[in-house]
């Protein structure tokens, strides 16, 4: 399996992608079109994803699995705003998980959990309102309905029935929603699958993450992003307009400048026509509610400012989500406890163009929603058969990186003593360091099951024509290196210090390849953090387990090993 992922993440993976693709695909077009509640329309897709997944994928807590999965997806989307819909998803998939453990996977828990994260979506378009334009906007909302209650003489307090009506709407909605993902669910549990192949076009294939590309990462920029933001808030609140104005557009000049990116929301002419609504009707209700205490200046003033903290907000987001690309935050969180989930997402990475081609048009997805998600959801189990019959179908390989000198060949001998000492003797081979003092002046090749070894690297030109760096390749310790690693009939095969020589084709590198073919194998190899990337690129060892000598224990490491073996050995 991918990086020794449980088929709980895997199948969690292969759901959040689908989701995710739902949401890149359709998302784009119904926003481009300016549909009307189009998010309530793609929380509904996902709704019906998660609770048709769920009746032939039985596994607990897949469903928050895959909604962070697609939460995490969705920073693949074409559009800036990638926080928003990253939260709405969450919840609601929390909201669904939460739901069927407490009433468990029957027709009252799935429509439960369907009419609370379509409801999620009402409380959040209000916290968002909030959160952008702060707590005046509370006001404004009691003031004008104050003002449309006595003009109706209306003598019930009518704060509160906008609110309840459109949650009853978005309830009705996430209902029926429910209630087609069960239908779904029941088909797909009760009916063979159709596994169709979809043809994956072109353009599918060329679908890459839309930002990051050669933007130049920076985690200073990214703290002082933050403290930037949280600057413009303090200032919005408790300065003069004078200040907070020329603050505010000082920081986002700023910003427009390093993040191209963040300019596109401002550009868009839905902003300005927010804005002017809001300073309007902000400067309206608030003088006339007030019956003059507060003059038509103060209100118009008072809207600017809220939207200044809108647009602080929003172009804020987007350079933050820009700078969270930065792989070295990636690969931060891949060396942590968390390491499994840019595994997944590596997974998901690989599906998504497949399952953005499966999606339909909006047309035909409306005419007939239970034939539609039927066929796409079989594609999920032809997914999963598909990464089960890769995971068997090469050697799994688990790589032990460190710096020069770090202690990569110590770290391989504990290992071996380890599984040694749990009746596992391993094959391959060493490169012992040979040392004149604190000066390396070769290397010998050493035979990890016979202990016999031979001189493979040296400084002297005696050794052979052949060199890597300072050294020259003895042409009878690289045969002897050669001959074990072809001959070798151990399932757990080391091979000490990849690196160069196997990148430009040379070393050990045909026995590599061959090792690669062989399923039968589990290949533990250590190499230079430096040359890591390349020797991943090279065999495409994308499903590397990735151990780190200065953090991994060697117990740990041999443990892992172990259970690796064992789990191939069921598969």
């Amino acid at each position: 399996m991918k990086n020794n992922l449980s088929e709980k993440w895997i199948k969690a993976s292969i759901t959040g992608t689908i989701w995710a693709a739902s949401e890149i695909v359709l998302g784009s077009f119904l926003h481009n079109l300016k549909v009307p509640f189009s998010g309530n329309v793609l929380t509904a897709i996902g709704i019906v994803i998660l609770i048709s997944i769920s009746h032939i994928w039985t596994e607990r807590g897949l469903i928050w699995r895959a909604g962070l999965i697609c939460a995490l997806m969705k920073t693949m989307s074409p559009s800036a705003v990638i926080f928003g819909p990253m939260i709405a998803i969450l919840a609601e998939a929390f909201l669904i998980e939460s739901s069927v453990r407490l009433m468990g996977r029957t027709f009252a828990g799935y429509l439960t959990g369907a009419v609370l994260a379509m409801s999620w979506n009402l409380f959040q378009k209000i916290a968002n309102y909030i959160i952008f334009y702060g707590a005046n906007i509370i006001e404004v909302y009691n003031n004008l309905l104050g003002m449309a209650q006595r003009q109706l003489n209306i003598q019930t307090d009518i704060v509160w029935i906008p609110i309840i009506i459109l949650l009853i709407l978005f309830a009705l909605f996430g209902f029926f929603a429910g209630v087609t993902g069960i239908i779904v669910g029941r088909k797909m549990k009760n009916q063979p699958l159709n596994y169709n192949a979809t043809p994956v076009s072109n353009s599918v294939k060329e679908f890459r993450r839309s930002a990051g590309g050669d933007f130049n990462h920076s985690i200073p920029w990214l703290l002082a992003d933050l403290i930037l933001m949280i600057g413009c808030f303090f200032i919005l609140n408790y300065t003069s307009w004078v200040v907070w104005s020329i603050v505010v557009i000082s920081v986002i000049i700023l910003w427009s400048i390093r993040y191209k990116r963040a300019m596109r929301q401002l550009s868009r002419p839905k902003f300005w026509v927010f804005f002017v609504f809001i300073t309007l009707i902000t400067a309206f209700a608030l003088s006339r509610a007030q019956n003059g205490q507060i003059s038509w200046q103060q209100g118009l003033l008072t809207g600017i400012q809220m939207n200044f903290r809108a647009a602080v907000i929003i172009v804020g987001f987007t350079v933050l989500g820009t700078e969270l690309y930065n792989p070295r935050i990636r690969n931060y969180f891949q060396k942590t406890a968390f390491k499994n989930l840019p595994l997944a997402l590596e997974l998901s990475a690989e599906s998504l163009p497949f399952f953005i081609a499966s999606v339909p048009d909006l047309k035909s997805l409306l005419k007939n929603p239970v034939s539609i998600f039927y066929q796409i959801l079989a594609q999920a189990e032809r997914r999963l058969e598909e990464i089960r019959g890769k995971s068997k179908a090469a050697a799994a390989v688990i790589m032990i990186t460190g710096s020069v000198g770090e202690g990569k060949t110590t770290f391989l001998k504990g290992i071996i003593e380890f599984l040694r000492q749990k009746g596992i003797n391993p094959g391959g081979i060493i490169s012992e360091r040979i040392q004149d003092g604190p000066i390396t002046t070769g290397y010998d090749v050493v035979n990890i099951e016979t202990g016999e070894r031979k001189p493979f690297l040296r400084q002297n030109g005696g050794a052979g024509s052949e060199r890597i760096g300072r050294f020259h390749v003895c042409s009878d310790g690289l045969e002897a290196g050669r001959t074990i690693l072809k001959s070798v009939s151990a399932v757990i095969v080391i091979i000490d210090e990849v690196g160069m020589l196997e990148i430009e084709e040379r070393g050990w590198a045909p026995a590599i390849g061959d090792l690669l073919s062989r399923n039968e194998k589990l290949l533990v190899i250590s190499v230079r953090d430096s040359y890591a990337g390349d020797v991943i690129r090279k065999w495409s060892l994308g499903d590397a387990v990735i151990l780190e000598t200065r953090k991994a224990g060697i117990s740990e490491a041999g443990e892992m090993i172990i259970n690796h073996l064992q789990y191939r050995s069921k598969e």
